[in-house]
């Protein structure tokens, strides 16, 4: 949606979350203007409300404007092009994550981008995620769900949030697991992808907890069991995927900041001393371990390299298992 540049600064500066006051920081000079975040996904995803908080902390930090910009489609692409066709300044930055910065290099023959195109600056969420079906729905357990797809037969379809996202690699992975006779449904975007569970055009979607938390709250949604190798505090009697009795499904997802290549270095340690700042503060701290955060704070630029490095390798070991690249 298009908004005033009076309009942008007045929501992110007081945010979703409530305004907070925090000293002033532009070190070397940086920022002298708006800033813009692109996200590869629509507004109301989890990818969105992350980058809104980050934004809305940043507003303050700097005093000026961090505007979101949603660039949904195309398993992340989309948006990661958006993002390389700005100015290489440090004005524009990337809230990446799994898909368009790890699966993707793997999942496709062709991108139109490379991984050295993007400059690691510090991971802002890792997190797992859930099994979900509509509340109508049959089946109560994963076992059930996986019955069930065998005896149908057409199988059973699951949703995601497009094409070479984890919540798309997750329910491959699934099917490769469990054996479970399940079709694909791509949409742009992880609110919509739920929005089709919850309206009955796919029988299951493995979402993040942030994202269908309020649903499964309400009663709309019902989650079968989560990805991570522990239960999440957030729902306690939710059990693993290994305790519903199907091992090998320990998947987290992230959320990451990045710059572009060839973006001065003073800008970039303008940008990460920020999120160094935005990222220790308790009120955020808080706030992502709410959204399923399994750690804190912010990494430096070498760890969260190292830390993407590595989730390229694994997913990479994931999508040729599968034989997903064969396929697109």
């Amino acid at each position: 949606m298009n908004i005033s540049y009076r309009l942008s600064r007045r929501i992110f500066a007081l945010g979703i979350f409530g305004f907070a006051v925090v000293p002033k920081v532009q070190a070397a000079g940086f920022p002298e203007h708006a800033v813009t975040i692109v996200v590869p996904g629509p507004a109301g995803g989890s990818g969105d409300i992350v980058t809104r908080l980050i934004a809305r902390e940043l507003t303050a930090l700097w005093d000026k404007p961090v505007v979101v910009e949603n660039k949904p489609g195309a398993g992340g692409i989309i948006g990661a092009q958006a993002s390389l066709a700005a100015p290489h300044d440090g004005y524009t930055l990337f809230m990446g994550n799994t898909g368009p910065n790890a699966i993707n290099y793997s999942l496709y023959a062709q991108l139109p981008y490379v991984a050295t195109d993007f400059v690691a600056l510090s991971d802002v969420l890792v997190f797992p995620n859930v099994l979900i079906v509509r509340s109508e729905s049959p089946y109560h357990s994963v076992a059930e769900l996986v019955a069930a797809s065998k005896k149908e037969p057409h199988g059973l379809t699951f949703a995601s949030s497009g094409i070479g996202q984890t919540t798309h690699l997750s329910g491959e992975l699934f099917k490769l697991r469990t054996g479970a006779n399940v079709l694909h449904i791509p949409y742009k975007g992880a609110n919509l992808g739920m929005q089709a569970v919850l309206a009955g055009e796919a029988d299951f979607m493995f979402d993040n907890f942030l994202t269908s938390e309020a649903h499964i709250k309400a009663g709309r949604l019902r989650a079968l069991a989560v990805t991570s190798a522990q239960r999440i505090p957030q729902a306690p009697t939710l059990p693993t995927m290994a305790e519903a009795g199907f091992p090998g499904m320990e998947i987290t997802g992230w959320f990451g900041l990045f710059a572009t290549a060839g973006t001065p270095p003073d800008r970039l340690d303008a940008i990460h001393k920020a999120l160094v700042t935005v990222l220790d503060k308790p009120e955020v701290v808080e706030r992502l371990r709410q959204m399923g955060g399994s750690r804190t704070g912010a990494s430096s630029p070498a760890q969260f390299e190292n830390f993407v490095r590595n989730e390229r390798e694994q997913w990479g070991r994931a999508v040729d298992a599968s034989g997903l690249k064969s396929n697109f």
